[in-house]
Order: structure tokens, then sequence, then C-alpha cells
């Protein structure tokens, strides 16, 4: 079994060679302010970045703020972001997050882990998406590719969000956990698919050990 001291020599080394290979963007998710950028997380379940900014370009400008969207009819909020998928799940979750906002903090996305996750539908990837992004609070964002990169290259062997959220934080420092999970995610879009694995194109297949290499 790796020691943990190696297991986190492994991860410096990933960490090294995939931080030079992809975009410096902390989300590909386009928003003007914190709640912005939590809608846009919310929506972004289940549905690639490219169409939740379809959808939130003309979302924001119909709902300016929480209260827009508790006023909005449910119906024509499902309605208005269909195209993302789950859009009652959705709809439910914006509607319950955005009175939360109003209710607990006037209005206003609050910049801690313990505050954003009191908000109904956000839990801690939401939340650490949002922190990371719009407030530079340091943190794991455990998404789908994170999930399959993690158990592929051994860096956990949790199935669970938040078990795996704990797992890389001990192997990185603070300051780079936040980085580090959004090149697990650009490596997982672009060459560690879930169906078939670019070997050729794989520039960490050496660290891999479910590569055979």
């Amino acid at each position: 079994m790796e020691s943990l001291k190696k297991k986190q020599q492994r991860a410096g080394q990933i960490f090294d060679i995939l931080d030079p290979l992809y975009t410096e963007k902390k989300t590909a998710l386009e928003y003007t302010s914190p709640f912005g950028l939590l809608i846009a997380t919310i929506l972004s379940a289940q549905c690639t970045d490219k169409q939740v900014n379809v959808v939130t370009k003309t979302l924001f400008k119909k709902y300016k703020g929480p209260e827009d969207f508790i006023k909005a009819p449910v119906s024509e909020l499902e309605a208005d972001i269909r195209p993302t998928g789950f859009f009652r799940n959705k709809a439910k979750a914006i509607k319950g997050c955005s009175k939360g906002l109003v209710e607990m903090y006037g209005g206003k996305v609050p910049s801690t882990m313990e505050e954003m996750i009191r908000l109904p539908g956000v839990g801690r990837k939401t939340a650490n998406c949002v922190l990371g992004a719009a407030f530079d609070v340091p943190g794991v964002v455990v998404d789908t590719h994170v999930i399959r990169l993690s158990a592929r290259l051994m860096l956990s062997d949790n199935k669970n969000a938040d078990l795996i959220e704990k797992d890389i934080e001990r192997l990185l420092p603070k300051e780079k956990w936040r980085r580090f999970s959004d090149l697990l995610i650009y490596h997982g879009r672009e060459v560690c698919r879930a169906k078939k694995p670019d070997h050729d194109r794989c520039a960490i297949i050496h660290l891999c050990p479910s590569s055979g290499i």
C-alpha cells in the first residue's frame, strides 16, 4: 500500500505537470456576481458549462437577484431553465436557495462554507465552486470528473464526494486545493474521459497506477 508521504509526492508531481497545460480560469461558467455564479453552478449539475452559459445569458436579464427568482411562478422558471435538464429539481433548488439568501443573509451570498451549506439546494461542491471563484476561499471542488480521476489515480479509496474532498486536502497545501481540483476537471474533460481515456495524450500516465504503465 502506498504511504501518505508517497501519495503526497505523486499528487505534487501531477499538479506540477498539469498546471501549465490548462487554463487558469477557476470556472468556465460566465457570471458577473457571486449570486450569478451560485445560480449558474446550480444549473451546471448534469449539464455542460457551455449550455449553462447560453441559458444564463438570457436568464440574468430577466432575473436580477434572489427576489426575482422568489417571485417567479415555478412553471415559468422551469421553462426558462429547461435546456439545462432536470429543470424541476433545479427550479426548486434555485427558489429555495434564493429564499434562504434573503431570509438569512439579506440577499447577499455569504463567504464561508458554514454559511453557504445552510442554504437550501447548496452542497459542498456548489459551495466550494462559488467560494473559490468568487471569494478565493481554498477548497476542493468534487464533481464527477474529480471522483473518477481520484479513483483512477488512486488518490482516494472513497466514493463519497465529501470523503474524497478530505482525502485530496491531505495531499496538497491549502493554496493548491482549488487549482488541483480544477486541473483534474479539465484533464477529465479533455483526456481522461469516462468511457475511453486517451492514454496517448496523457501527460501523467506514468503517475497513474490504473494505466498499467
